[in-house]
């Protein structure tokens, strides 16, 4: 059985000493040693979306003044990870923003949390080789997309761009800019240190157990760890109904034998204590209301599935409501300014494939749970 190992987690304490103890000093290959690391590494980001952080680096050092943007913000209420990574390893962050920045060619870098507090004690604390802010943004869902906090440090909005440039070509101030996400940033500390091959054999990330766990909370895993190796860690049923991927991810069930580096989405994972049916129309309820209300299918679509599913959930619900569900779920996806709406859509979806016997029985005014 795979267990839990520590080293973006490493440190007991945030300050300088210790991770220079633990880590020692920061190397500074040639930017084009780096990247070819990266790249040899396989190295994706962390945030959700999985993208290839070389290539996400290449596209921004082919542009002019470019700046980095660490992303440690945690829209979903779902995940802990970057909370947990800045209160412990704040300077691994920085190591891996200097080096981000090293790679691109940026002399500036901006940080960007819910709450910036580690990141400005862990800033002063050290003599950084480039231009380094911590901004605090909203916490709202929406607020750590990419392009959300890009439009935050241009104006204040932390609303996601309805236009498809892409912040690797223009964004901050109408600059190439990176924004990776804070463990992202981490590993390729850990990368710089280790070189490539040592890196993928011991490469680890970071995922949250939370729900119907004994000891649910943020764990470091291997890479090859599965679904049922992190949640028997949580001390949750390997094998029963769990929300994978974050809130606008999907239920799975007898997921056991999946990897987690393989799950999409944000590695969160809320365990089932309860009634599908009802914690889903719960969890459709609160994204719908995080909407950015900027387009149809956030501002009217989120609300009219969170109300069918809450009819569902009530009980009694004519069969109609069914039907139309599944009708409005099949207009949504691909429609609006970010993923949002997708991501709600999912959720759903994957409620009526899991819990279908529990739908069934809310139509007739009963509850299997």
């Amino acid at each position: 059985m795979i267990t839990a190992t520590r080293r973006l987690l490493a440190t007991a304490t945030p300050d300088l000493a210790a991770h220079a103890a633990v880590h020692g000093p920061l190397p500074r290959p040639r930017p084009d040693d780096l990247l070819a690391a990266v790249d040899a590494a396989g190295l994706r980001g962390r945030g959700g979306g999985g993208f290839p952080t070389g290539r996400k680096l290449r596209a921004v050092a082919a542009g002019r003044r470019p700046v980095v943007v660490a992303n440690g913000c945690e829209g979903d209420p779902a995940s802990a990870k970057d909370k947990a990574l800045l209160a412990t390893a704040p300077h691994l962050v920085l190591d891996g923003v200097e080096l981000a920045a090293h790679a691109v060619g940026a002399r500036e870098a901006i940080l960007c949390a819910h709450d910036g507090t580690a990141l400005r004690q862990a800033v002063a604390a050290r003599a950084l080789s480039i231009a380094v802010s911590v901004v605090d943004v909203p916490r709202r869902y929406v607020a750590s997309e990419e392009t959300s906090l890009v439009n935050f440090l241009n104006t204040g909005d932390a609303r996601p761009l309805v236009k498809l440039v892409r912040p690797a070509e223009r964004g901050v101030r109408g600059r190439p800019t990176l924004v990776d996400n804070v463990e992202t940033l981490a590993q390729l500390a850990l990368l710089a240190r280790t070189g490539p091959e040592a890196f993928r054999r011991d490469e680890t990330r970071l995922s949250t157990v939370l729900g119907a766990a004994a000891h649910g909370g943020v764990f470091e895993v291997p890479a090859a760890a599965t679904v049922g190796d992190l949640l028997r860690m949580a001390g949750a049923d390997p094998e029963g109904p769990v929300l994978a991927g974050g809130l606008g991810g999907e239920w799975l069930v007898r997921a056991g034998h999946l990897r987690v580096a393989d799950v999409p989405g944000v590695s969160a994972f809320r365990v089932l204590g309860g009634c599908g049916v009802r914690e889903t129309a719960h969890v459709l309820g609160y994204l719908a209301g995080e909407s950015a209300r900027q387009c149809g299918p956030c501002a009217f679509g989120l609300p009219a599935i969170a109300a069918d599913l809450a009819a569902l959930a009530a009980g009694g619900a004519p069969a109609e409501v069914v039907a139309r569900l599944r009708r409005r779920l099949g207009v949504i996806p691909g429609r609006g300014a970010c993923a949002h709406p997708d991501g709600a859509v999912r959720l759903a979806a994957s409620a009526l494939r899991v819990f279908s016997d529990d739908i069934a029985a809310h139509a007739h005014g009963r509850c299997l749970a």
